[in-house]
This record gives C-alpha cells, sequence and structure tokens, in this order.
C-alpha cells in the first residue's frame, strides 16, 4: 500500500519538485500541491493523505496555522514541516500546532524521503538540532503555571525517566543503550507514555515533558 503525501509549498517549481521525487520514491504518491495554507486545508480534508509537506510561509494562511488545523480536525494526517527559515520560532510553533516533523529544504532527498516514512509510521522526526532549539525555546519561558496534563501523576519511575531522556533529544537506540534495555522495551515505555498522556507522537512528549515542568531545561 503506498504512502500518499500532500504537498504544500507557495513556489510552483518547489512543488513540483517535491512531487517528482515522491512518485519515483517507491511506496509514496504525491496526491496534491497546495500553494496557500488554506488550500493545504482543503485538500487535506479532501484526500485524507498520510502525510503533508508543509511550507512555513505561504499566503492566506501560514503553515503553522495550516497545521493547527489540519492537526485538529484530521487527526490520522500527519505534517512534515519544511522550510528555508532555521529559526527557534518556527520550530516550536510548528511542533506545539501539531506537526510531527520538522526539515529544512536542503535536506538531501534520501533522507526526506526516510522522513516522510518515519511520520508516516507515527514516530515523530525530531533531529538533535531540533530538539535542542525546542529547549531552547523553554529556557526563555517563564515557569509553567499550568496543571500536569491526565495521567502525569501515574508514570511510573522508569517511565518518567524514558520521558526526561526523550525530552533531551535521545533516540530509542539510544534510550536502549542508555538505560541498558532492548529496543522492543523501549518501545513499549515509549507507547505507554502516549497513551497515558494522551500525546499524538514524540514530539508532543517533548512539549509536555517541558510545559509541565517535568524537565527542566538546563
Amino acid at each position: 500500500m503506498e504512502l500518499r503525501v500532500l504537498v504544500a509549498d507557495d513556489q510552483a517549481l518547489v512543488r513540483g519538485s517535491f512531487r517528482v521525487l515522491i512518485d519515483t520514491a517507491p511506496g509514496l504518491c504525491a496526491v496534491g500541491e497546495a500553494g496557500t495554507g488554506a488550500e493545504a486545508v482543503e485538500l487535506a480534508e479532501r484526500e485524507r493523505p498520510d502525510v503533508v509537506l508543509m511550507d512555513v510561509r505561504m499566503p492566506e494562511m501560514d503553515g503553522i496555522e495550516a497545521t493547527r488545523r489540519i492537526g485538529r480536525d484530521l487527526p490520522d494526517v500527519r505534517v512534515l514541516i519544511l522550510t528555508t527559515f532555521d529559526l527557534d520560532a518556527y520550530v516550536y510553533a510548528a511542533l506545539r500546532a501539531g506537526a510531527s516533523g520538522f526539515l529544512l529544504k536542503d535536506t538531501p532527498p534520501a533522507d526526506l524521503l526516510s522522513a516522510i516514512r518515519v511520520v508516516a509510521s507515527g514516530e515523530s522526526l525530531l533531529a538533535p538540532t531540533v530538539t535542542r532549539r525546542l529547549i531552547a525555546e523553554f529556557v526563555r519561558r517563564p515557569a509553567p503555571a499550568q496543571p500536569p496534563p491526565a495521567g502525569l501523576d501515574v508514570l511510573t519511575d522508569r517511565e518518567r525517566e524514558v520521558l526526561a531522556l526523550v525530552a533531551r533529544g535521545l533516540s530509542n537506540p539510544e534510550l536502549a543503550d542508555h538505560l541498558q534495555l532492548s529496543p522492543a522495551t523501549v518501545k513499549t515505555h515509549i507507547g505507554r507514555l502516549l497513551a497515558k498522556l494522551q500525546a499524538r507522537d514524540r514530539a508532543q512528549l517533548v512539549i509536555a515533558a517541558y510545559e509541565t515542568g517535568l524537565v527542566r531545561p538546563r
């Protein structure tokens, strides 16, 4: 079964290039192109793609707002943010809006195709540089005043430890190595964290860890 991808970018040449790349990749197909954020939301509602490649700066509605609306109305659709602007504010805003990943447009084609598959599988794509920016954003913010989300109080000590390491940017293989656990056990812990914190992916786990004060930026 092919993964269905929607491309949203205000530049026709960029959209076309991504579409060709996707359509020539095994197991992927492009189901549409959007030149504005509003078009991206409309096409996502109509086509129900597995993944939306979303530019940040677009007319009518920017990619952040489009991501927020898609996340709200289409919880099964994953959004992968693509931008030429490597800015802290975009990282936080995009992930907070519900994006499952964040990549720069100069990412090598093979890495982009891999990212689409990772996001479609239900994982989030947080490169170490992105995680560092996300953490830096919380360093600048005041201590959280909101109560912990439902489920935080029922985390086991091990789950809290795993969550803290996820929030520091460790991947599953790194978690397994650090905690001396099998990859399957790490995956089980991540799955339980997602369920208990009602988070859709790893990106939301990171945000929950910092926003609730469970993890403090260094």
